[in-house]
């Protein structure tokens, strides 16, 4: 079994919290990839193609290493939440979300050489009835600027939440189940000791 770390194709501190969790060793690799929808694309084919596509953009700066990738969006009534672009686009997203079940989506993907694997992870998330004044001091801590639907379940979003259906990892960004069993399939099993 290779010790040699895998590259993580993200710059997302909570997937690299979540690898450093479980002490895996890995370095990261940003990749630069355009994260837009594109014209009628399905929230599944968007997330999907978008991990591939960071998985590929880190390929040729790290050949023959392992790479994992991923990428997750919000998803309500077929409407894929990005990114917010402001703190009103934040405020705006979360009323939104108030009181409703959301879909998060997050596909893995995991490259070496010329071969790709990927899965998909969908959780669904409810959050609480909250008030705009609360939502507004949510956002105003910055937290939420920098997450798919304007929230960070693990961080100071937790009080919005009310229930988790699903995969609480795959909701943070990272499905550990999908993304240890494709690592597994590219000769990465996890171990508890090294």
């Amino acid at each position: 079994m290779s010790t040699k770390p895998i590259v993580l194709a993200s710059g997302s501190p909570r997937r690299k919290q979540l690898l450093e969790m479980l002490r895996i060793p890995f370095r990261v690799i940003a990749p630069d990839v355009d994260e837009h929808v594109l014209p009628g694309e399905k929230p599944d084919a968007y997330v999907t193609r978008l991990s591939r596509a960071k998985a590929q953009a880190v390929l040729p700066r790290a050949p023959g290493e392992v790479i994992l990738a991923a990428d997750t969006t919000v998803v309500l009534s077929g409407r894929i939440f990005e990114k917010p672009t402001s703190p009103a686009n934040a405020v705006e997203m979360l009323e939104q979300l108030q009181g409703k079940t959301h879909e998060v989506l997050t596909a893995v993907a995991v490259a070496e050489n010329g071969r790709l694997e990927q899965a998909l992870d969908v959780s669904r998330v409810t959050f609480r009835p909250n008030d705009r004044r609360t939502l507004e001091e949510y956002v105003a801590t910055g937290e939420p600027l920098d997450k798919a639907g304007a929230y960070a379940i693990q961080g100071l979003g937790a009080p919005l939440i009310e229930r988790v259906e699903g995969d609480f990892f795959g909701v943070m960004g990272l499905p550990l189940r999908l993304a240890l069993d494709l690592l597994a399939k590219f000769g990465r099993p996890y171990r508890f000791t090294r």
